[in-house]
């Protein structure tokens, strides 16, 4: 199957590059012919849905003498005997373009053998409609706007073309009006929002992008270095200090949309380049913000979405939301309760919070005390249950450290969480503005930089200045844009509202460039392909498949006995299993042709980790060894050190898919057996990725499991990080089930 679905694709990639070459050859004719394809300008007077609405009352077989020029992209083209028939897509639809040899004329209808599907034409001729119905225009002149070189795909729709859609977001645009319609609406979106904000008395303002202290939110920053100042900043992780510096300074109501970048990975609803909108108001408090956030979300819905006043709803993958009315304000504790079937709060003895987290399935630390217990029993448990738009408030001090505590009860935050869904869209605070409380929270969090928190902010001594100055009370409040837009436009995926989301670096070969600058003319000197390639972001030599067979010389069962002879550990003895079992189980997806093979290489890849561990570079060297003495293959050789380059350059980097998963599942296996553990139930069957994520983000946890590699490996196989999560996870479900848990 997996033989027959890579010669298709080859056999495709074949008739593409066919087809280019075709279109090199008519644009290289047009030019010949004096033709230029690429013309600086174009007349347009009218659009396809303009013409549409000017001539919907003209009859079948009617003409006018009403003469338009339109311009398009060529959707669909065929000839009939002296007619010729063209589709053409602008920005507001489609529009035929009839064409008759004897008002083209020769020369226009010559131009018609050089046109191909895709290419932006040009057409200036009267308006009718034909005898069929169809409103059109006779084109007296055509005009090549734009020649098209590479053919459109035949399709572009479904999950085996998401990445390339991401990637290629332009054809994706060109193939599919309902991803236009989504970023039409996300444009409105953001206009409505400034909008509103406006007509509120909110001013709009720019604050820096570059940062010389990380403030503003607890997150990984991306760096950079500001060669004039020779120091390094940071690319904005928030944008509320400098907003709350304008609070100070005295400008009552301000607001800013814009971007913010942290350093983190990618899933369904986060990007590292993110766009936000902060807002804060002086004199204002939490009350203030609810009733901005309800005003606002309404308003999108009634002028967006089309609803009516005082009947907000909307349908979100699936789910009915009622956003009308007044919202729903809840205590964090009393969701926490409504889940675990009983009340609980602050005061709840913390060894009973203890237990009802054990009871489901939600591991602890030892160090946690009732806040975040509380917290985690909600996260875990009750998020996910809200679907109209609700309050989420008082939460407690413990997993707010930022926050204005509550006056009547101060292990509680004057904070709210906006969730709808089950997925969070704002967060809201009654600003801190006690200099003194806001020094010593700086210095907590500079104790924990020091502790290795590399997502703890630094001591913004400019801003505890400004606070000393005094800030009045003031309310705020942060949305993420994105996910607005997500659930406006019933998106499930961020990606799907972005329209160039980040995306791991794409492997161009040296004959692609070879393709592309072939036949090139300029003025001055070129570089080489060479050069070329070597300037390019990622350029390899070939794509590398993996054989048809793979041997490894070996079966299973003396691949553990040899596992066995090298390592008396029993934490060895399962790693080496499990790496098994789990390439075994991706391989039945992705090779299945060589499951054997691909398990006896995760059962051995650390033989000779226990008695030569304390040499890195020389691991898999020693192994070699031992498992050609074994009479293992040159194969299985290879696929066993190239886990290891990144250690030792002397060693095969990972090429075959085979060995991009071991890369990627080798510390991650740890890493999940380690979370296992800590789990009441010690069982992967009821471990999710959420659980996993927040282990993978705590570097005190299983600090030997190197997050570094992790990412890495995900990268070799193109996956994001929640997908890896996801599908080593359910491998590791899948050989689970004979056994109690992963690591000891």
């Amino acid at each position: 199957m997996a033989q027959e679905t890579n010669a298709a694709s080859a056999q495709g990639a074949a008739t593409a590059t066919d087809e280019r070459t075709m279109r090199r050859a008519r644009r290289q004719a047009l030019l010949d012919a004096g033709v230029n394809p690429y013309p600086i300008h174009a007349e347009v007077t009218a659009h396809a849905a303009e013409l549409e609405e000017r001539y919907a009352e003209l009859p079948d077989g009617t003409d006018t003498e009403d003469v338009v020029s339109v311009a398009g992209r060529i959707r669909a083209f065929r000839k009939q005997g002296k007619a010729a028939f063209i589709v053409l897509e602008d920005v507001s639809g489609q529009i035929q373009l009839f064409c008759r040899h004897d008002v083209l004329g020769e020369k226009g209808w010559e131009l018609l053998s050089q046109l191909d599907l895709g290419d932006i034409l040009g057409a200036t001729g009267a308006v009718l409609r034909t005898r069929r119905g169809q409103l059109s225009v006779s084109p007296t002149s055509l005009t090549v706007l734009s020649k098209s070189l590479r053919p459109l795909p035949e399709k572009f729709h479904g999950l085996t073309d998401r990445e390339v859609r991401y990637r290629q977001r332009y054809v994706d645009l060109i193939m599919n009006p309902e991803v236009r319609d989504v970023f039409r609406k996300r444009s409105q979106i953001v206009s409505l929002i400034r909008r509103y904000m406006e007509a509120d008395g909110y001013m709009e303002v720019e604050t820096p992008m570059m940062h010389a202290i990380l403030g503003g939110a607890n997150a990984k920053p991306f760096v950079t270095h500001f060669n004039a100042l020779d120091r390094d900043f940071y690319l904005r992780i928030a944008t509320e200090l400098p907003l709350k510096r304008l609070i100070v300074g005295g400008m009552e109501r301000v607001f800013e949309i814009g971007r913010n970048f942290r350093n983190e990975g990618m899933d369904l609803t986060h990007n590292p380049e993110f766009t936000s909108m902060e807002a804060y108001c002086a004199y204002s408090d939490l009350e203030g913000m609810k009733r901005l956030s309800e005003g606002l979300f309404k308003t999108i819905a009634r002028e967006v979405c089309g609803c009516e006043e005082g009947h907000e709803v909307i349908t979100y993958q699936g789910q009915e939301i009622d956003l009308s009315g007044t919202w729903a304000s809840r205590p964090l504790s009393e969701i926490a309760s409504e889940c675990v079937g009983e009340h609980v709060d602050m005061d709840t003895p913390i060894e009973h919070l203890r237990e009802l987290c054990e009871k489901n399935g939600i591991e602890v630390q030892p160090s946690w005390g009732a806040g975040k217990l509380l917290f985690e029993l909600y996260d875990e448990l009750g998020e996910k249950t809200i679907v109209n738009p609700t309050f989420v408030c008082d939460y407690p001090e413990e997993v707010s450290p930022l926050s204005k505590r509550k006056a009547e009860d101060p292990r509680l935050t004057d904070r709210f969480e906006l969730v709808i869904a089950g997925h969070e869209y704002a967060n809201a605070f009654s600003e801190l503005n006690d200099p003194v409380d806001q020094a010593g929270r700086f210095a907590e969090q500079v104790a924990a930089k020091g502790l290795g928190d590399d997502e703890a902010m630094g001591y913004d001594y400019d801003y505890v200045r400004a606070l000393e100055y005094g800030m009045p009370p003031a309310g705020g409040i942060g949305y993420g844009i994105d996910r607005m837009v997500m659930l406006f436009c019933d998106q499930a995926a961020i990606r799907d509202v972005l329209l160039f989301p980040a995306m791991k670096p794409e492997t161009v070969t040296r004959a692609d460039i070879q393709a592309q600058v072939e036949g090139a003319v300029t003025d001055n000197a070129a570089a080489s392909v060479d050069d070329i390639a070597a300037d390019a972001e990622k350029v390899t030599a070939a794509v590398v498949e993996a054989p048809a067979a793979l041997d490894a010389g070996l079966g299973r069962e003396a691949a553990l006995a040899l596992l066995a002879e090298h390592n008396k550990e029993e934490f060895h003895l399962e790693h080496g299993a499990t790496v098994g079992g789990v390439l075994r189980q991706f391989a039945l997806e992705m090779d299945p042709e060589n499951a054997d093979f691909w398990e006896v290489v995760g059962i051995l890849h650390d033989l000779d980790w226990e008695e030569h561990g304390d040499d890195p570079v020389g691991h898999t060297v020693y192994a070699a060894e031992w498992l050609r003495a074994a009479g293992g293959s040159d194969a299985l050789v290879r696929a066993v050190q190239s886990h290891n380059s990144d250690n030792n350059p002397d060693l095969p980097a990972p090429e075959l898919p085979m060995e991009k998963v071991l890369f990627a599942v080798d510390e991650l296996t740890g890493l999940i057996g380690a979370a296992v553990i800590m789990r009441p139930s010690k069982s992967v069957m009821d471990f999710e990725v959420k659980s996993l994520k927040k282990k993978f983000k705590d570097k005190r946890f299983a600090a030997g499991c190197d997050r570094e590699v992790i990412r890495k490996g995900a990268e070799l196989c193109g996956w994001e990080l929640d997908e890896l999560f996801s599908r080593t996870i359910d491998a590791m479900k899948a050989i689970a089930p004979d056994r109690d848990t992963f690591g000891k």
